[in-house]
């Protein structure tokens, strides 16, 4: 039996954040993820992407992210237990919960943190009759490596942030890049759909809307995709690679069967104290909860951790008083006994 003080169901940038802010409270913690490496979404589907809403980081890797979360966490050495998926909860006689793996690990604690993003999840795919025929053959769901599209002609598919990001990504890497979208508008980020405009303007990226990709044409791999534009006849494009970037369809898994009040297929939490769900002592944060105005970015459920930790703090030092330091000032304490201070020069314009 694994005891600890919180355990984490999801070792995304969420679940590795709270590790840090539960380790200033001398709270320990323990991660399952059903992965086998730490990192979620970032580490497993998009590795090098990049992202641009990370605060202090212009442009960050996904892969970076984990990293650095990692190395920031490390000095609270906190738990993992990786490639197994957490299966079944039970509330004990004192309090604590049991959570089981499929692999029948147990792990112990007096609250439970879910940030298991979207749960489990597969591509949503373009439906098109002989997809499958192509998969691994010129079709990809998702970008592991970007330079395996070197100087290779290249088609995405898709009008939300990860179809703008990759296209602008890959102007600088493929031969060629055509966006296709069914709409003039797009979902992503308006920095990024202007960014894109301005590489259409330069020539770096094909840019097709309202149009679909209405067959995929090859023997032994993609050779050309059928693109519809509306009002208009099908045209061949001849390219490598098709990437439809339609986003995943998440599924909670055994979580949706823990007794836990789900709604918009993610977990309901109390955003007005501190994302706690309908089960006290079990919380959830990250993309897999849901409240009113609810934003799936990775800087809310940074926001979403710290509140947790700190309510996590009473649940398990109950009637014990703590007053916020700011690390500023105070330093950060690691398990291990190591210290960094607070930069003197800031102590002092604090004091």
């Amino acid at each position: 039996m694994i005891t600890t003080d919180i355990i984490i169901i999801g070792a995304g940038p969420t679940g590795l954040f709270a590790v840090f802010e539960a380790g200033l409270l001398k709270l320990k913690c323990h991660l399952i993820d059903a992965l086998p490496q730490p990192g979620g979404q970032c580490s497993e589907l998009y590795p090098k992407k990049p992202i641009y809403d990370i605060p202090g980081y212009p442009e960050i890797l996904a892969g970076d992210l984990t990293d650095k979360l990692l190395e920031q966490c490390k000095q609270f050495e906190p738990g993992f237990t990786l490639g197994e998926r957490a299966d079944h909860i039970e509330k004990q006689d004192d309090g604590t919960f049991i959570v089981t793996t499929n692999k029948g690990t147990q792990h112990q604690a007096p609250v439970v943190a879910i940030a298991s993003g979207l749960g489990s999840f597969e591509p949503r795919k373009p439906d098109l009759p002989n997809i499958t025929d192509f998969e691994d053959k010129g079709v990809e769901y998702m970008i592991k490596e970007p330079e395996m599209y070197r100087d290779k002609k290249v088609i995405i598919a898709g009008g939300g942030d990860s179809a703008l990001d990759w296209s602008i990504f890959l102007s600088d890497v493929a031969a060629s890049v055509t966006l296709v979208h069914r709409r003039n508008e797009f979902r992503g980020h308006l920095d990024s759909v202007e960014k894109v405009q301005e590489l259409k303007n330069q020539g770096k990226i094909n840019l097709i809307t309202p149009a679909e990709v209405t067959a995929i044409k090859g023997a032994d791999k993609v050779e050309a995709l059928e693109i519809t534009k509306k009002d208009a006849d099908p045209v061949l494009i001849e390219t490598d690679h098709f990437i439809p970037l339609f986003g995943l369809s998440p599924k909670l898994g055994p979580i949706a069967n823990w007794g836990l009040e789900i709604e918009k297929n993610a977990i309901k939490v109390n955003n007005a104290l501190d994302y706690q769900t309908n089960i006290p002592g079990i919380f959830a944060i990250g993309d897999g909860n849901y409240y009113p105005g609810k934003l799936k970015l990775i800087l809310c459920g940074f926001h979403e951790a710290t509140l947790m930790c700190q309510a996590a703090y009473k649940i398990i030092n109950p009637g014990k008083r703590y007053v916020l330091k700011y690390t500023t000032v105070s330093g950060v304490d690691g398990f291990d006994g190591t210290r960094k201070e607070a930069p003197k020069a800031v102590v002092k314009a604090i004091e």
